[in-house]
């Protein structure tokens, strides 16, 4: 009688699990702070043009894709403006290997890189040593799985 109990309640868990991953609702286009910032306040620009993460000032701000970006100078800004889809991170900010998943996880700044020149977060430590070690497989299944995860409109 314990046994079958056990079996339902693991039953029920598998269901509920099941129905809570089959109706996740698609995410913004961009990973933003609840102050509707971007990848953390970060410059995008300054990856490229500094080789290293800088954050950006509350002086230099531009609202692209339904976010504020900061950036470290009114220069950098300016470069951003000209030319968003070079210099914003792929897939809106969000873990390059979660979205490779077909999920989306918060992406931090300081865990980075730039392939073909473009750039790319990951969550932690461990998720981007695992990312690093097969990233054009992770990048691949990532520019598949994105636009199934992502609403447009939002």
């Amino acid at each position: 009688m314990k046994f079958r109990t056990i079996g339902r309640s693991a039953a029920l868990s598998g269901l509920v699990l099941f129905c809570f991953v089959g109706t996740a609702q698609a995410v913004a286009p961009v990973n933003e702070t609840l102050f509707g910032v971007a990848i953390h306040g970060y410059d995008p620009v300054a990856y490229f043009a500094e080789g290293a993460p800088h954050e950006g000032s509350k002086d230099h701000v531009f609202e692209w894709s339904g976010a504020t970006w900061r950036f470290v100078s009114a220069e950098h800004r300016e470069r951003f403006r000209a030319d968003p889809e070079s210099f914003a991170p792929q897939y809106g900010g969000y873990c390059a290997y979660a979205v490779s998943q077909g999920a989306t996880a918060n992406g931090d700044p300081e865990l980075w890189a730039i392939v073909d020149g473009k750039l790319y977060l990951n969550l932690d430590p461990a998720i981007q040593k695992r990312w690093d070690a097969d990233r054009p497989d992770y990048i691949q299944k990532g520019d598949r799985l994105w636009p199934g995860l992502v609403d447009p409109g939002r």
